[in-house]
């Protein structure tokens, strides 16, 4: 009876391996295997047409006194800095808004969520349209208050707002619905218990519905660090050609790019996206660490 059981146990396991294989395929080929051949090129001297030539650390080495590395990360960091805390606020006010039981509320759902799914390519060509200094909407609502405009995407420091106010736009649907989705998911009784001890919409606000979207808030916060660390869309397609927001805004991707594909330095392009890695690790991890002190479980 045994011998039987662990016969059966074993075809099971073969029809398991059948189904499982093309997938663990696909992730050998397509993500393990890039994830080593990067890790080693990091410590090679490659330019896509002679061999690998080893260099040990020398190309972690020339990081440090990069100043073009450096401008990338400051920019990188500028971008999180403006972008995250306005996506964050802004996304949980219109969840609030959409957590509202209003007839046609479905449908202004779906339009919140609209630009999420559209590509950055068109909305990049949208919105060079709308910063255009010349007969763009937002200068041209500037100047019926008397205000003039900045040169938008032309300027290094103006084209790094555009950036941040058109990524906020694509991505607050997305953010807003997480948030929706911890709302719902909030019992009412909680709400009915905090009005019988007397407790008003604000009161509830703070101390009902904040505290117990704690989770979503660090769910949000830790997929925005690690997602804008890798951001590229924007500044790779957004600021226009040849101009000295084109030449000076760079990020920590663009510069791995432009190592790898324009310069044909691939051994250095590893190294780049391997301390780009051990950034958002570090960041991550100090997140794991202290979600503890702020985030409230229900089941605690």
């Amino acid at each position: 009876m045994s011998e039987m059981s662990w016969n059966s146990g074993i075809h099971r396991w073969k029809w398991v391996a059948f189904f499982l294989l093309p997938g663990l395929t696909g992730l050998a080929l397509f993500v393990v295997y890039p994830i080593i051949s990067s890790f080693w090129l990091a410590f090679q001297d490659w330019n896509l047409l002679s061999p690998p030539k080893f260099v040990g650390l020398s190309n972690f080495q020339e990081l440090v006194g990069d100043e073009n590395f450096w401008r990338a990360l400051r920019y990188t960091l500028m971008f999180i800095a403006l972008y995250v805390p306005a996506v964050f606020v802004l996304g949980l006010a219109l969840a609030l808004f959409l957590n509202q039981k209003f007839p046609g509320m479905l449908l202004v759902r779906t339009a919140t969520f609209l630009p999420v799914v559209a590509s950055w390519v068109v909305v990049s060509l949208i919105w060079k349209w709308i910063f255009n200094p010349s007969y763009g909407l937002i200068n041209f609502a500037l100047s019926v208050f008397g205000i003039q405009g900045p040169a938008w995407l032309f300027e290094p420091q103006a084209a790094v707002y555009a950036m941040v106010i058109t990524s906020v736009w694509k991505d607050v649907g997305y953010i807003a619905l997480l948030y929706l989705g911890g709302l719902q998911n909030i019992s009412e009784t909680y709400y009915e218990a905090a009005r019988i001890d007397g407790a008003g919409r604000w009161r509830c606000l703070r101390h009902v519905t904040l505290p117990l979207l704690t989770p979503t808030m660090f769910f949000v916060a830790i997929t925005l660090l690690i997602n804008y660390f890798q951001l590229f869309e924007q500044v790779w397609l957004m600021p226009m050609r040849d101009s000295a927001a084109d030449r000076q805004v760079e990020v920590i991707v663009t510069e791995v790019v432009k190592n790898a594909f324009s310069y044909n330095r691939m051994g250095y392009a590893s190294a780049m996206s391997w301390v780009l890695f051990g950034l958002i690790f570090v960041i991550t991890f100090v997140q794991l660490r202290l979600q503890k002190r702020w985030v409230y479980y229900e089941s605690e």
